[in-house]
């Protein structure tokens, strides 16, 4: 297991704490773009590396407004106006689905009786789409979302809302996630953390710390 705390908690966990994009709900933008590149693969992957960049995606999740941010982006990017505005305009089509696996292990921890909890990088405009799409939404008792908070991981801040909106003590908790620097942010206001590979290995993490 690669986890992300000081220390493995010593008592029995009271919260479980899950991000949700490619961790239950499988997002990616290439599936918008395929299309529009004709299968040129490293032109698409060009144009999301330094066009429609992750640290622009990171503004957007942190609460800028979309028609903002594709204004913006398409003044730099002129040539890529209309691709630009496609992250907009087509963004459903960038969610794939529910990952199976990963939503039966939630199902698992729920009829266990553990409360669950969700804190999310994912834009105000857009996660309304998810709640309506991915039922499983609704068994968490609160989420955070990062466009509603206005601050996206790995800022320190939005773990600090989500521990400020619950009587949850950080050491009797786990946080699931895909990207290391989240769980390091986390670790840092005392959440363990799991990183999430794939459901099969999450199982096993989950087992091990008691918790299935």
């Amino acid at each position: 297991m690669e986890r992300f705390s000081a220390t493995r908690p010593d008592e029995p966990l009271e919260a479980v704490v899950f991000d949700i994009g490619n961790v239950l709900v499988d997002w990616n933008p290439r599936y918008i773009y395929r299309d529009f590149f004709d299968g040129d693969e490293a032109a698409m992957e060009h144009f999301l590396a330094h066009v429609c960049a992750p640290e622009w995606n990171r503004e957007i999740d942190a609460g800028k407004p979309f028609d903002e941010a594709v204004s913006e982006r398409q003044k730099l990017y002129l040539e890529y106006a209309d691709l630009i505005a496609a992250w907009r305009d087509l963004w459903p089509k960038s969610l794939g689905g529910a990952i199976e696996g990963t939503v039966e292990v939630l199902e698992e921890v729920k009829e266990r009786g553990y409360p669950l909890y969700a804190i999310t990088n994912w834009s105000a405009e857009t996660f309304p789409v998810a709640r309506e799409r991915f039922p499983f939404l609704a068994w968490f008792r609160d989420i955070v979302v990062s466009g509603e908070v206005g601050i996206a991981k790995p800022d320190r801040g939005i773990f600090e809302i989500f521990l400020g909106r619950h009587p949850i003590d950080p050491r009797k908790a786990v946080f699931i996630d895909d990207s290391p620097p989240n769980l390091v942010t986390a670790a840092s206001v005392g959440l363990a953390g799991i990183r999430f590979v794939d459901p099969e290995t999450l199982r096993r993490d989950l087992q091990d710390v008691g918790v299935l």
